[in-house]
């Protein structure tokens, strides 16, 4: 397992949306925005599937990922492997988080499923010399 530092946790929290990318088992790849996002720990990330349909059965069949997000002139990709529970105390928690959110927003959605990410490496993604050096 890679550990985020706590910059890498901040600017994940801050960012809007990140970009998930997944891939088919023949390699084909899939990248989509998500902004229901949030840190579980400096090693594990949390995405809330409202909307997956390839990507969803892409992880499902390809359990591989990787997370970009940046501002400015800062970026990170994490890379790592998902389990999805769309059941438990995890999940749970996942859909009264989407739906308090979404009510706020004006905007209701529920939660299908919560992607569990575990970082296995942290590369950076911004521009100039270290661009694609792995951090962790």
């Amino acid at each position: 397992m890679a550990k985020m530092t706590q910059r890498i946790q901040e600017l994940f929290t801050k960012v809007r949306t990140a970009v998930l990318i997944t891939a088919t088992p023949d390699g084909t790849p899939n990248g989509v925005p998500v902004g229901a996002k949030k840190i579980l720990d400096d090693e594990t990330v949390l995405i809330s599937d409202q909307f997956f349909g390839k990507t969803l059965q892409n992880m499902k069949s390809n359990p591989h990922v990787a997370v970009t997000f940046w501002e400015g002139h800062e970026g990170y990709q994490l890379k790592g492997s998902v389990t999805i529970e769309t059941s438990g105390p995890r999940f749970e928690e996942t859909a009264r988080w989407i739906e308090e959110m979404s009510n706020k927003a004006g905007f209701p959605l529920k939660s299908k499923g919560a992607v569990i990410m575990q970082v296995e490496e942290i590369y950076a993604v911004a521009p100039g010399p270290g661009a694609g050096k792995r951090l962790a």
